[in-house]
């Protein structure tokens, strides 16, 4: 791991060579579920395994597929308030409703590296574009050349496409079809942030490999960071060429420490 990766790694970020993405979509709708159980900022990673794993918040079948979704949660999200990326995501998600599916995707994008390595081939493609899931099976064996078998891959590709399909940028069930993702004040802030956290700043955040994943144009992106500076969810401030944003509501005094040794 790169010392970039360790310094990162303390924010909630991973960099584990597998992901939940080889048997799991990004899990919305069970992310939704459990933030909805436990609605509580202040709640422990032990309450989220708690409400999974004793209180069966989930309606899952069996013990163990109550644990293997909370491991599955865990890897996509963490699950820790301590990491800033957790406590940042829980930050927005009640007060965006219409922004939780990018969130969730930025999340799991700073989690997983194996659906990580697939927003390149992703965003390229046009709007109307079709993307079989064949092609993408061909791009993530040319990351790594046989690394997973056919069965793998054919889960892996499926799965990806199915949490892109969650996140508003493709549509259709056996055709997948690329569209554009709606961007809200919430997820363009939460972008906004990681790219804060990877050392971005000023101008450059708004060019971050977080902000593209938002499929928004420069002018929508400091519109939408306006806005919720207006909401108080950030500091946005600009004067012509030169912007500002700071995060005093979303990042602790022990994590400006550390992002001051970065820099």
């Amino acid at each position: 791991m790169t010392e970039k990766n360790k310094q990162l790694s303390r924010f909630g970020f991973s960099f584990e060579r597998g992901g939940a993405h080889t048997s799991r979509t990004m899990m919305l709708e069970e992310l939704g579920a459990l933030l909805t159980y436990v609605d509580r900022p202040e709640a422990e990673k032990i309450d989220y395994l708690q409400a999974i794993d004793d209180e069966n918040c989930l309606g899952k079948r069996s013990g163990k597929t109550r644990t293997l979704t909370y491991r599955h949660l865990v890897d996509l999200y963490s699950l820790d308030r301590t990491n800033v990326l957790f406590r940042a995501l829980l930050y927005f998600w009640n007060r965006d409703i219409d922004g939780q599916p990018l969130l969730a995707l930025l999340c799991t994008f700073a989690r997983d590296s194996i659906f990580r390595s697939t927003a390149p081939f992703i965003l390229k493609f046009p709007e109307g574009a079709t993307i079989t899931r064949e092609s993408l099976e061909e791009f993530i064996d040319s990351q790594e050349p046989g690394r997973f078998s056919k069965a793998t891959l054919k889960s892996t590709a499926q799965n990806i496409n199915s949490t892109w399909t969650k996140s508003g940028h493709l549509y259709g069930r056996a055709r997948k079809v690329r569209s554009r993702a709606n961007p809200t004040a919430g997820s363009v802030s939460y972008a906004l942030l990681l790219g804060y956290l990877a050392g971005s700043r000023g101008q450059a955040l708004f060019q971050t490999e977080y902000t593209k994943l938002l499929d928004c144009t420069f002018d929508k992106a400091i519109e939408l960071a306006e806005s919720a500076s207006r909401k108080g969810w950030i500091v946005f401030k600009r004067v012509g060429d030169v912007i500002e944003v700071l995060f005093p509501n979303l990042i602790n005094q022990e994590e400006m420490e550390w992002l001051r040794e970065q820099s």
